[in-house]
Formats: structure tokens, C-alpha cells, sequence
């Protein structure tokens, strides 16, 4: 079994993938800028302690990411440290349609993952679809307002604890390169997971379809956010709501 680090590991991908690598028999570091019981710390924005704790580790999971917009910064840093330590697999975890949807934060994911593909280090790179946390999150921070608003495109979620099976496998084995992306069970309407929420939350509130301009929710429109071919995830947001 292999020594891991996992960045990000108190995280919404984090902790199951944590969670399912010590299950698998791996030794796992995890790390995080806090400190406490179970975790290695290591600030990945300023390097300190991130030689330490990739010292004797095999493989890195890099799962670490919105720390104020320096993602790609904080991907840098864990590559410097990981070609010094010689560091056997670096596996990423990244998003579909990064190279389709113009956000700022899908072209910093676009430019970590060529980072990696570039820098000597064996490495996997696995894109998956949003997850069912994100989803949620969208119509939460609604909670107050009138009206449920839903921008009219189609998503295919997928739950953090089948990305973080995918993850084992990855780790588990050789590196492998860019492999096949992962979505979700189902390819669904925003406006209709909308509904579904506020079913499953009890509140009743109109659901407003939103289209809107721009390139980015053009990308999003032409279903670039989307794998297509059978699905890998399983679970439902129904599911994942129910879970809750």
C-alpha cells in the first residue's frame, strides 16, 4: 500500500476520499493549514510545511483548491515540493467543460492542469461534473428571496463521495494521464432541480427559469458541462437531498 498526501482534505471531496483510501489500507497524511488530530499541516500558499509533508510520500492527491483565487499558485508550490521530494504519481482533480466555459476560475483550472501535464511529475488527471453540494449551495443562498431563480441549462451532478471512489481507484494505480471524465446519473434542467430542492427543503416558492447572455452560460447552454455516454455516478440528487 502506498504513503498519500491529500490536499484539501478537510474538504467537501476531502474528507470521503480520506476516508476511502484508509479503508483501501494506504497510508494517508492529511493535509490542511489547521492543526489538529488525524492532520498534516501545511500552508500550500506560502510553502511552509509542504516539503515536511511530502517527504517519503508516493502518491499526492490534490484536491485543494479556492483559497482566494490562487489556485494556480497553490498548485505550483505542491509540484516544486512534490518534483523535489520525487514524488512516484501526482492525481488532480479537475472539472468538465474547463476549456469551453470562460469563467476565471475554470481558465485557473486550465492552466494548473497544463502545469501538471508539463512538469515531469507522473500524473493523472481526472475531470468531473459538479457535484450535488454545489447544486444545493445555488439554491440555499436564495433562501430569502421571493422567488427561486434557476438559469436555464442543463447540469449533470454528480455526489462528492462517488467522485472520491473514482479517486481511490486512481490512486491505487499507475499513473495514467488525462482519463475519461465522470458525471453525474442524469442530465437535468437547472429550473427542474430547482423544484425538486424546494420540495425536499418543504418550501414553497416559485421557480423562475433565468437566461441568461454572455459566453459563459453559452458554454453552459451548448451542454459543455456535460459527459456524454453511460454515467459513472449512481446517486440522485433526490438521493442526496434525502441523505441530508
Amino acid at each position: 500500500m502506498a504513503m498519500i498526501l491529500v490536499t484539501g482534505a478537510t474538504g467537501t471531496l476531502g474528507v470521503p476520499t480520506v476516508d476511502r483510501l484508509a479503508a483501501a489500507g494506504h497510508d494517508v497524511r492529511a493535509l490542511s493549514r489547521r492543526s489538529g488530530p488525524g492532520l498534516v499541516t501545511g500552508d500550500l500558499l506560502t510553502g511552509e510545511g509542504i516539503d515536511a509533508a511530502v517527504n517519503g510520500v508516493d502518491t499526492v492527491v490534490h484536491l485543494a483548491t479556492g483559497l482566494r483565487r490562487k489556485d494556480v499558485v497553490i498548485a505550483r508550490t505542491l509540484l516544486d515540493a512534490s518534483r523535489r521530494a520525487g514524488v512516484e504519481h501526482l492525481l488532480l482533480i479537475s472539472i468538465v467543460g474547463i476549456d469551453h466555459i470562460p469563467l476565471g476560475y475554470y481558465r485557473d483550472k486550465v492552466e494548473i492542469e497544463r502545469l501538471v501535464a508539463d512538469s515531469g511529475v507522473p500524473h493523472t488527471i481526472l475531470r468531473a461534473t459538479q457535484f450535488h453540494t454545489l447544486v444545493d449551495q445555488l439554491f440555499t443562498v436564495q433562501r430569502r428571496l421571493p422567488v427561486l431563480l434557476a438559469p436555464s441549462f442543463r447540469v449533470q451532478p454528480i455526489a462528492p463521495s462517488e467522485v472520491a471512489d473514482r479517486l481511490v481507484e486512481l490512486a491505487s494505480s499507475a499513473p495514467a494521464g488525462r482519463v475519461p471524465d465522470i458525471g453525474g446519473p442524469a442530465v437535468r434542467p437547472l429550473p427542474e432541480l430547482a423544484q425538486v430542492w424546494a420540495t425536499a427543503r418543504g418550501i414553497r416558492r416559485r421557480v423562475v427559469p433565468a437566461r441568461l447572455p454572455g459566453r459563459v452560460f453559452a458554454g453552459y447552454r451548448a451542454g459543455h458541462d456535460l459527459v456524454p455516454g453511460p454515467p459513472y455516478g449512481r446517486v440522485t440528487f433526490e438521493e442526496y437531498l434525502a441523505a441530508r
